[in-house]
């Protein structure tokens, strides 16, 4: 988690959502990172998430990550929840919960949805305030 926030001040730097995510081998070794890049990218799906999933299945040669575990600062949205899903990670490791958007037990719960063919464990709450205080910190900004 402790480089995922390093990921995730990186985007805070660069005027993006402060978040921030490591995709990790079934060793523990890092094999992908990501941060928010929507407004540095201009692309909507510039999540941490996906970035981080995209640069593993580079890395890798291939978009099943199984045994994989993707760590992220808050919790994912939707649309991250099902791309971890489809990468097929084995765990979704996060910090802050997101009540507005989390879809991976807060608002929507994608990730343990019976109907999908893939259904990671989920473990919540990993550096939770230190997650936090950097979208408070942007958000106050913001204000």
């Amino acid at each position: 988690m402790r480089a995922a926030l390093d990921e995730a001040r990186a985007a805070l730097a660069s005027g993006d959502v402060p978040i921030g995510a490591v995709v990790l081998d079934p060793d523990g070794t890092p094999v992908g990172r990501g941060r928010n890049v929507r407004e540095a990218d201009h692309d909507p799906t510039g999540h941490a998430e996906v970035v981080a999933l995209r640069a593993a299945a580079r890395g890798r040669g291939e978009w099943r990550l199984e045994g994989h575990t993707l760590v992220v600062t808050l919790e994912p949205c939707t649309m991250c929840a099902g791309a971890a899903v489809l990468s097929r990670v084995e765990r979704v490791v996060f910090g802050a919960w997101d009540p507005k958007a989390g879809a991976v037990g807060s608002l929507w719960d994608v990730v343990r949805d019976r109907r999908l063919n893939h259904r990671p464990e989920v473990v919540s709450g990993v550096l939770a305030a230190e997650s936090a205080a950097l979208l408070e910190e942007f958000f106050a900004a913001q204000r």
